[in-house]
């Protein structure tokens, strides 16, 4: 397994490492000391009861990485994503390949057959490994389907043509998403990478995205992509309680009540944009249960006396909510079990960036989504959400991306959602969406039947 070094990339391979290690597959899983102590740590508790009877199959390799100091993700909503993790990307390029193919090199004699499987953003890997005779190249996609057809028509010129299904008419130019740089960094990549790929693995499901899927097989002209997706089973977290003060407070909340608030680990707020959104979710009148994590509160990496001051000016702002609202509200800082969250029936949506991982996690527990994306495959992700599975509102429009959001908007996307006739029919599809891919983990589901057909083809004699 060979994640890019984004936290979004870790927890998919990880999660699939899991699936594949009870199935007496052992696994490899590549990546620097950091990045493997990350995917580790944050981990969901229902990863851990997944690989519970089969952990002696997962082995971690930390490769010698330079260090790279983490910058800050940035608040300015018109620089593209990741500006700040491309110094990271350059280093995994540029240091990977001669400890991936000494460990590739050590494990080949002893096996028939070594599956080798790369992230998307990562194909400069692929090339050197094809050089050694019993190693098979896949590719995993740990972003939607809709995003990786996007991208890919889009860099073909054919969006002009067509849109990517019908009635889907998106304003997202590829180039307001993403930098210029990674995009570069992805396409010399791709355009120096000549190995045969064995198949493509995607983090999603028939269920969600099954005529997409069709398409990107046509352009890939591939039989079958296998969709493994949800990776997390969700009766591993469906009814699942412990001790945390989140799920503590969800606990003595009405069935159905709570917005539940987060961005995500590289998107980011200004100051500005945190006042809005904190007045917003006052004057809704709903509960909410806030998630404050670094990513979403930038500012606070400000160098020198600025620090201090913007630290103290977020700290007073929570207060001063807190207060009006009462019991109503709840501010977490730092890290909040999501899935938990998700999976309790006190929460009744989502204010999300839109990450692939969280509207999965979402689609599963059958929680509706407020969109507000930020970058990257965000948008497009959910103008699925909001406009093909229609189980999402908007709170910001890609279209108006630049723009402060004010808390009048956000007041009006809560109040749509909880207590309007269009918020009774997003959440009716939610949870029906939910059901569906309950259903696709279980025996003769397609994510599960397309997992085994995975699996089938690593193990075929």
């Amino acid at each position: 397994m060979v994640p890019l070094p984004a936290q979004g990339h870790l927890h998919p391979l990880l999660q699939l490492s899991a699936h594949l290690t009870n199935h007496g597959i052992d696994v490899h899983y590549i990546g620097s000391a950091t990045h493997n102590r990350q995917a580790r740590h944050r981990t969901h508790r229902g990863f851990h009861s997944l690989i519970a009877s089969s952990s002696h199959r997962l082995h971690f390799h930390d490769l010698p990485f330079p260090s790279i100091p983490s910058a800050p993700p940035t608040v300015n909503p018109l620089l593209a994503f990741p500006s700040h993790l491309q110094p990271s990307f350059d280093a995994a390029a540029a240091h990977l390949i001669p400890h991936l193919s000494s460990l590739l090199l050590s494990l080949a004699p002893s096996h028939r057959r070594i599956a080798l499987l790369l992230d998307s953003s990562m194909p400069f890997a692929a090339t050197t490994a094809s050089l050694i005779p019993n190693v098979e190249i896949f590719v995993f996609y740990p972003c939607s389907a809709i995003s990786s057809l996007f991208f890919l028509q889009q860099s073909l010129g054919k969006l002009d043509e067509n849109p990517i299904l019908p009635g889907l008419h998106t304003r997202v130019s590829i180039h307001d998403c993403i930098s210029d740089v990674f995009l570069e960094f992805l396409f010399s990549q791709m355009r120096s990478q000549t190995a045969v790929i064995a198949g493509r693995i995607m983090n999603t499901s028939h269920a969600i995205e099954g005529a997409i899927l069709d398409q990107l097989a046509e352009e890939w002209k591939v039989e079958r992509v296998f969709a493994v997706s949800p990776l997390i089973p969700v009766t591993a977290v469906d009814g699942e309680h412990h001790e945390d003060e989140c799920v503590h407070w969800l606990d003595q909340q009405p069935t159905a009540s709570v917005i539940y608030v987060s961005f995500g680990t590289t998107s980011s707020l200004s100051s500005e944009q945190l006042r809005e959104l904190a007045a917003g979710l006052a004057a809704s009148d709903q509960r909410f249960l806030w998630v404050l994590r670094d990513a979403d509160r930038c500012d606070v990496f400000a160098a020198g006396p600025d620090a201090r001051h913007v630290n103290q000016e977020a700290s007073t702002e929570l207060e001063e909510i807190l207060k009006r609202v009462g019991e109503k509200g709840k501010v977490v800082q730092g890290w909040a079990p999501q899935m938990e969250i998700l999976a309790h029936p006190s929460t009744g949506g989502f204010i999300s960036h839109c990450g692939w991982n969280s509207l999965m996690e979402a689609a599963g527990m059958g929680v509706p989504i407020l969109a507000w994306p930020m970058h990257s495959d965000q948008p497009i992700n959910a103008e699925l959400v909001t406009t093909v599975l229609r189980t999402g509102i908007w709170i910001r429009e890609w279209g108006d991306m630049g723009e402060m959001v004010n808390a009048a908007k956000i007041k009006e996307a809560i109040t749509r959602l909880m207590t309007g006739e269009e918020g009774k029919e997003v959440t009716r599809r939610a949870r029906e969406l939910g059901q569906k891919l309950r259903a696709v983990v279980q025996d003769g589901g397609c994510s599960k039947d397309d997992l085994d057909g995975f699996v089938a083809q690593i193990l075929r004699p």
